[in-house]
């Protein structure tokens, strides 16, 4: 019996809030009980479905492990950083969970658009390099286990994003092309920039606009 791991993360793209990613851990035998309670990518469920399912899939996995990556990381990363970006930032991050729950197999959604040079540069900052291995784009629809993680992940995520607008409003969900989230970061993005990806294009183009728009009013 081998114990198998699913990576998948939830809030890339946003650019406010955190990125998390999320490791669940099952035996082999105990996938199908994923597929009964009708796991699939978290993108295809409702919201109300994934608080439904997160408490289950905690029941069946054997161990799990969340990671919440702020902003200030990422932009730290994007804006500073030679060696890394936000892939490699990511796979730093699946690398703590697989050394620290120790899985006979891994099974990683992979961001890169070569899944080979992602799964060699993960195996890399490995404990273990004798691990399998299994990277691919669309993980998360294709292994139950990758979908549990997908699951756990973005309902984290959400759940942060409820705490953002408990303390500072509407947010919208975070994401750049979100009319409700542009206006959000213009009347914002001075009074409270530690909830921001300053890296992300959309952020400086609004926070540039402004600025231009102050100094033609003057």
């Amino acid at each position: 019996m081998s114990n198998i791991l699913g990576i998948d993360e939830a809030g890339r793209g946003p650019v406010l809030g955190p990125l998390v990613l999320s490791g669940v851990m099952i035996s082999n035998s105990d996938e199908k009980k994923l597929i009964e309670l009708g796991v699939k990518d978290s993108k295809l469920l409702t919201n109300e479905k994934r608080e439904f399912l997160f408490e289950r899939i905690i029941e069946v996995s054997k161990d799990s492990k969340i990671i919440k990556v702020g902003p200030a990381e990422i932009d730290d990363v994007i804006l500073n950083s030679k060696e890394l970006n936000l892939n490699w930032l990511e796979a730093h991050k699946s690398a703590n969970i697989i050394n620290q729950l120790k899985p006979d197999v891994v099974i990683l959604d992979c961001p890169h658009p070569i899944p080979k040079k992602y799964e060699d540069y993960v195996r890399d900052l490995l404990d273990n390099k004798e691990i399998e291995i299994i990277c691919e784009h669309k993980a998360d629809f294709t292994y139950p286990v990758c979908s549990a993680a997908s699951i756990i992940a973005k309902v984290i995520r959400e759940r942060e994003m409820d705490i953002l607008k408990d303390k500072y409003g509407d947010t919208g969900p975070g994401y750049p092309s979100n009319k409700v989230t542009q206006k959000f970061i213009g009347e914002n993005f001075d009074k409270h920039p530690e909830i921001f990806r300053k890296s992300w294009k959309t952020f400086q183009n609004l926070v540039k606009n402004k600025a231009q728009k102050k100094l033609h009013n003057f």
